[in-house]
């Protein structure tokens, strides 16, 4: 009896380090993100350079907690609950990954702005930014107190960065039109407000990881979105 409690408590034990890490990726995803974000908001390359070097660390986190939990489940052979806690935790540790990436990708865009002078419309990108990072802080959140509910508010809510990154990119193309030695610049304000977006479509998954470890099932896939950006063919 004294034996089987000591493997309960060992396994409670491996699942809690598992979610910890977990929790501690995602604090430094949303550090990666604003480091870049005060790159672009300053020009500042060497903290675009530093945004750039902080993303190595996501890859052995990714690398530590794909292994851990893999090896929990070939061990354990968990059931319900834990196995989907082990599943999510694997799904979300690639989700990070890849935010960070998304979040190097904005610090390589800040190394070709601070070349050049600021433009008035890099304000709503960093406004999108904080948005971004925003969201980003309240999956953790709802991820750590195992918060379906929340979760749920943040996969309907993701919409508002939808229709940010609509705003911006019309922005942007008028801001170009009107000026074409602007082009470049306003190009790599779009690739970045488009980074913005996708990290914002990666907290949405993370809620669907969240709510299918709570009630096992999925959460859907009929998310609000914005409206599609409309193109003239004239």
């Amino acid at each position: 009896m004294e034996e089987n409690a000591h493997i309960v408590s060992a396994f409670d034990k491996e699942l809690a380090h598992i979610q910890d890490q977990i929790s501690q990726m995602g604090e430094h995803a949303a550090a990666v993100l604003q480091t870049a974000l005060q790159a672009v908001k300053k020009r500042d390359p060497a903290l675009a350079q530093k945004a750039i070097e902080m993303d190595k660390i996501l890859d052995d986190f990714e690398l530590e907690i794909e292994e851990r939990a893999t090896q929990v489940i070939a061990l354990r052979q968990p059931m319900a609950l834990d196995l989907r806690v082990l599943i999510s935790a694997i799904k979300i540790a690639t989700t990070l990954e890849r935010i960070g990436d998304l979040g190097k990708n904005i610090a390589r865009r800040a190394l070709v702005l601070s070349d050049g002078k600021k433009l008035k419309i890099t304000s709503s990108v960093v406004q999108m930014g904080k948005a971004t990072r925003k969201q980003l802080d309240a999956i953790m959140a709802a991820h750590t107190a195992r918060d379906a509910d929340l979760a749920v508010e943040i996969w309907e809510n993701d919409v508002d960065l939808d229709e940010m990154y609509n705003s911006i990119f019309r922005e942007v193309v008028t801001y170009m039109m009107e000026d074409s030695r602007k082009i470049s610049a306003g190009s790599q304000l779009l690739f970045i407000a488009k980074n913005l977006e996708r990290i914002g479509d990666h907290t949405t998954h993370i809620s669907e990881m969240i709510y299918y470890v709570v009630h096992g099932k999925p959460l859907g896939d009929d998310r609000p979105k914005g409206e599609p950006l409309a193109y003239s063919e004239e």
